[in-house]
């Protein structure tokens, strides 16, 4: 994971930081006040910032090239692009701009989060046969914007600030989930099935994709790449795990990990091992829900079954 401080007084400075870090960027007007704070981490894809300004910024900026949500804790950002004025304020969390498309705003002594991603994640999760694009910037509702919230809090809080960061499975959890989000929350294209998918739902589709899994697990896939190895649409393999075995593609996978980590537990030296890093290396980046899973599967806590080998 790299992780990255920025902190000045200075427009000017802050003005090719935010270039830089971001897209190219004007700040417009003079403020008295000029304080700004930024905290990134960055790891496999996944960008979390933390970002304070104490004075009124105005900005013209060029396209972003992927997908960027801002979720606010204070303060406020107006949205002007294409002269119209959108106003955000404290838990709302939106996406700033298309990803193709430049903007401009003011952000109005506001701090908040910043997290993006790249936007084929979206067509990744939604099992479409086209590009899925985001067709609104604000979330359908109050609860979409609570969920997007907290999972937003989980990735910055969890996943981005401690040592889970550092393993590939975990992170590549948490952009799947956090792009799975995103199309729960936000109107997007519609997601049509490909021609021919329920007739390629086979039984021999779901046994070459379980083969794939098992042997495959311990990588960074999801449902593209388990559909790229038979080869067939992603939408087909979500039908035949649904016809076939009354499951998804990925929950199936995550059972698979679950079952490697039980696996190592019962053969680990709890002298030199760990029930987190093991299960962070599996995928798990959440101890409790971790703990929870596979107490439910096996009857018996991670921590127990690491201390019967004492």
């Amino acid at each position: 994971m790299e992780r990255l401080s920025f902190a000045s007084e200075s427009l000017n400075e802050t003005e090719a930081f935010l270039s830089s870090a971001y897209t190219p960027m004007r700040i417009g007007g003079r403020p008295e006040r000029t304080g700004t704070r930024i905290e990134r981490r960055e790891a496999r894809g996944l960008t979390v910032d933390e970002l304070a300004f104490d004075y009124t910024m105005a900005y013209d900026a060029g396209c972003l090239e992927r997908i960027c949500l801002l979720t606010m804790h204070e303060g406020t950002v107006v949205d002007t692009t294409g002269g119209k004025e959108e106003f955000h304020g404290p838990g709302e969390t939106f996406l700033i701009a298309q990803p193709d498309r430049p903007y401009t705003g003011e952000v109005r002594a506001a701090s908040y989060t910043i997290t993006m991603f790249d936007p084929g994640l979206l067509t990744g999760v939604a099992a479409a046969p086209g590009p899925v694009r985001l067709t609104g910037q604000r979330a359908h509702d109050a609860d979409a914007d609570r969920l997007l919230e907290r999972t937003v809090a989980y990735l910055r809080d969890d996943v981005m600030a401690g040592p889970a960061a550092d393993e590939p499975l975990v992170v590549a959890g948490a952009v799947r989930l956090l792009a799975a989000t995103v199309l729960a929350a936000f109107p997007h294209t519609d997601a049509d099935s490909a021609p021919g998918a329920g007739r390629d739902a086979t039984s021999d589709t779901l046994r070459r994709a379980v083969d794939f899994i098992e042997a495959n697990a311990h990588r960074d896939i999801g449902l593209a790449e388990i559909a790229a190895s038979i080869p067939l649409t992603p939408r087909a393999v979500q039908y035949a795990f649904k016809r076939h075995a009354g499951t998804t593609p990925l929950a199936h996978l995550r059972r698979v990990r679950l079952a490697r980590a039980h696996a190592e537990l019962r053969s680990a030296d709890p002298a030199t091992a760990s029930v987190t890093s093991i299960a962070a290396k599996w995928g798990f980046g959440h101890f409790g829900r971790f703990a929870a899973a596979h107490r439910a599967a096996y009857g018996v806590s991670p921590v127990s079954l690491l201390r019967t080998r004492r």
